[in-house]
């Protein structure tokens, strides 16, 4: 029989180091807050350092399971081209360049997660996603 859903939370967090901070998020749900830092962390152990989207589904039993996504497209833009930050004018300010080698290399990790059919709409949607953050696409 399926378990009541209670809530679904969704959460970015830092890959491998999730901690009690979290409480605030969580814990008006009932979850157990170790339980679910420490899941995450053996899950998310070879993500150190990246934020990584989390989808968490409460049940009226106070059981949780979790979905890890990819990092956000920005993210992965931001270090493929070791850039620090998107330029906060995008269209005036060009902040860096990527190649669309690069693009598709993001596009194949981040396929799961986008509203793509195939590999050329996925790309499209990343350098999308990088021209937003002042980036140009170059050949």
């Amino acid at each position: 029989m399926a378990k009541d859903i209670k809530a679904k939370i969704k959460l970015q967090v830092a890959g491998g180091n999730a901690t009690p901070a979290l409480g605030s998020s969580l814990g008006q749900y009932g979850i157990g807050i170790m339980d679910f830092c420490k899941q995450f962390n053996a899950q998310t152990a070879d993500k150190k350092g990246q934020t990584i989207p989390v989808i968490i589904t409460v049940y009226t039993d106070r059981s949780f399971e979790f979905i890890v996504k990819t990092p956000p497209a920005a993210e992965l833009i931001k270090k493929k081209i070791n850039l620090p930050k998107g330029s906060a004018r995008p269209h005036d300010t060009k902040v860096g360049k990527i190649s669309w080698a690069d693009i598709e290399d993001i596009a194949k990790v981040k396929m799961e997660d986008l509203n793509a059919v195939d590999l050329d709409q996925a790309k499209k949607i990343i350098a999308g996603s990088a021209r937003s953050m002042g980036v140009e696409v170059v050949d």
